[in-house]
């Protein structure tokens, strides 16, 4: 693993600060099989910029001390290798102590990095931003690409001075992705200020051991910086659910800022604290963005450790007298139970995996079916990863063939549910999303394990993230209540 820590010690510390994330509605160039200029490129990019900088400023003004901007939005996407080297720039190390608004030709032309840091500078706040890195290699370089150089999903930092503290290269590419290289060893990025010590890493990384679990675990940062571009796609991959469930089952603040795209169904913002949500955007309605700030504690307390398997364990199987059936969420086969009951205890095993939950509606509607149900198996669809998950999920019809299907809204009321798994892990993410796409903030809390994510060891460089979570749930008016499985799209 390469470890880079760039560290920046300030004389005076913060116990809270204000946090800023933008969700940004992008501007993208126009497809093409043909490279662009570079005057072209730039011009693009200062359009997304122009937008970045009334995000940036308005949040300054707010007395932010920090903002976070999502994966791509300053050039966007669909590119290829050679369609993306327009809009590359050589991003040096954070050690060379550069501030490009003073100095922006010290590493070749580089006018995306000086207005970003211009920015930083003349608003006096830390600018988080995703933009590409290009670095040259020769023949000496076995893994060298064929064009001579390495591409880089980046993201970089510059602070309220204007000097770059922090780079990152994507260590997990997703799909579509392969304009880009990834680093030969997973980078763990830090940087240190008056207000907390941050890590940061970039959308589909929060899937694996490193660097996302190993910057927690191993580097005690206090808050993530997440730019993603992340499509939600329901039952499992809303963005807001699983966000707000990592920093929970963490203990970290997470500042996840995402694109606004709703016609790629990319939208899902927030500011999360450890013990609850504290700003979130979710919106397939406009085409505007947003800008959302919050304020949050410099050194978030740490949860109590659980022995989340043994509580499970000890649980009793009650089944009720239901019959098990199967069904397909997301491509992977399901153990179902159907709640038949307003009140009920019930249980679903598969394979190792064995699922409790304990419950209480309102009322018990015709209308509307709840399951709760098991997986524990190798996902093979987008990615290989073992899972265990447990989820209590609403149907989308009355026919128990649709149990899986997308679903935005519901009428249940569930005044209580408490749901927990047998799992092997000490990671617990909870995840609750209720009707409309909405999250819960402050209305439930985590006790012992309902959903587990194991990620298998296909590739050595990679370590599995673990992860599963339980919590009881006091619920309101129309709420529709699902622990999901978490899986980002880029």
């Amino acid at each position: 693993m390469a470890v880079l820590v760039s560290c920046v010690l300030n004389a005076s510390s913060l116990d809270t600060f204000i946090a800023a994330v933008y969700e940004h509605a992008i501007t993208l160039p126009n497809a093409t099989l043909t490279p662009v200029s570079r005057e072209e490129a730039l011009v693009l990019m200062n359009r997304n910029l122009d937008l970045l900088e009334v995000a940036i400023t308005s949040a300054a003004k707010q007395g932010a001390h920090i903002i976070v901007t999502p994966e791509d939005a300053i050039y966007g996407w669909n590119f290829t290798r050679e369609t993306l080297y327009p809009y590359l720039e050589d991003i040096p190390d954070p050690q060379v102590n550069w501030i490009p608004c003073n100095d922006p030709n010290r590493f070749g032309h580089a006018p995306v990095q000086e207005r970003l840091s211009c920015l930083a500078k003349s608003n006096s706040i830390y600018v988080v931003a995703n933009i590409g890195d290009k670095k040259p290699c020769n023949t000496s370089d076995s893994e060298c690409p064929h064009d001579g150089r390495y591409q880089y999903n980046t993201d970089v930092v510059f602070d309220s001075q204007g000097q770059l503290v922090a780079r990152y290269h994507k260590q997990n590419l997703f799909m579509g992705e392969e304009q880009f290289n990834k680093p030969k060893e997973p980078e763990v990025v830090t940087f240190n200020t008056s207000f907390g010590r941050f890590g940061i890493f970039t959308c589909f990384d929060i899937l694996f051991h490193d660097p996302a679990v190993a910057l927690v675990k191993d580097f005690l940062v206090d808050t993530i910086l997440f730019p993603t571009a992340w499509m939600n796609v329901l039952p499992h991959l809303s963005a807001i659910e699983f966000h707000s469930a990592w920093a929970m089952g963490m203990g970290v603040n997470f500042l996840a800022s995402n694109i606004h795209y709703p016609s790629k169904k990319m939208t899902g913002s927030g500011i999360y604290a450890p013990g609850s949500p504290r700003v979130f955007h979710y919106d397939m309605k406009t085409e505007e963005g947003k800008l959302l700030l919050s304020q949050l504690d410099s050194h978030p307390p740490q949860p109590t450790a659980v022995n989340w398997t043994s509580y499970a364990s000890s649980i009793d199987a009650v089944t009720m007298g239901n019959q098990e059936f199967k069904g397909i969420i997301f491509f992977d086969e399901f153990t179902f139970v159907k709640l038949t009951e307003v009140t009920g205890n019930y249980t679903v095993c598969q394979k190792d995996l064995c699922c409790h939950l304990s419950y209480e509606m309102s009322e018990k509607r015709s209308d509307e079916v709840y399951v709760l149900g098991a997986f524990d198996g190798l996902h093979t669809v987008e990615g290989h990863y073992y899972l265990q998950i447990c989820t209590l999920l609403k149907c989308k019809t009355t026919d128990l063939n649709t149990c899986g299907d997308s679903v935005e809204t519901a009428s249940t009321r569930f005044e209580m549910f408490s749901l927990s798994g047998t799992f092997r892990t000490q990671y617990v993410f909870p995840e609750v999303l209720l009707s409309e796409i909405q999250l819960a903030p402050g209305e439930f809390q985590h006790y012992f394990p309902a959903f587990c994510l194991i990620n298998v060891v296909f590739n050595p460089m990679y370590l599995p993230l673990q992860a599963n979570t339980a919590y009881s749930f006091k619920g309101k008016a129309n709420t529709r209540l699902k622990p999901l499985l978490p899986f980002p799209w880029i």
